[in-house]
C-alpha cells in the first residue's frame, strides 16, 4: 500500500515525451563536430528510427536502441558522447507498448 502511494507521486512520462527527450539528446550528438562522423551518422539513423510514425513507440525505441548500442562500443568515441548515448539508451529502454 505504501509502495502504491509513493509510485503515484513519481512523475509519469508518456512514451512520446520520452522519445522526444531522447530525440533532443541525439540531436546534440548529431550536431557536435567534436564527435566522429560515424557516431553522428548513427545518431542520425536513430533519430530517423524514432521519427517513423507508422510504428508503435516501443518498436521505434527498440530500433533506435539497437542502432545506438552497436555504435556505443566504438573505442574512438569521446567520453562525453558515450555518456550522452547511454543516457538516450536508458531513456528509450523505458518505452513500452
Amino acid at each position: 500500500m505504501i509502495k502504491r502511494r509513493f509510485e503515484s507521486r513519481l512523475p509519469q512520462y508518456d512514451n512520446e515525451a520520452k522519445i522526444k527527450q531522447a530525440f533532443m539528446i541525439l540531436s546534440r550528438v548529431m550536431n557536435d563536430p567534436s564527435i566522429p562522423r560515424n557516431i553522428r551518422r548513427a545518431a542520425m539513423y536513430a533519430i530517423r528510427a524514432l521519427s517513423e510514425k507508422n510504428l508503435s513507440p516501443g518498436v521505434r525505441a527498440a530500433n533506435a536502441v539497437g542502432i545506438l548500442d552497436e555504435v556505443s562500443q566504438d573505442p574512438n568515441m569521446p567520453l562525453h558522447a558515450r555518456t550522452l548515448l547511454w543516457n538516450a539508451i536508458s531513456i528509450l529502454e523505458t518505452v513500452k507498448d
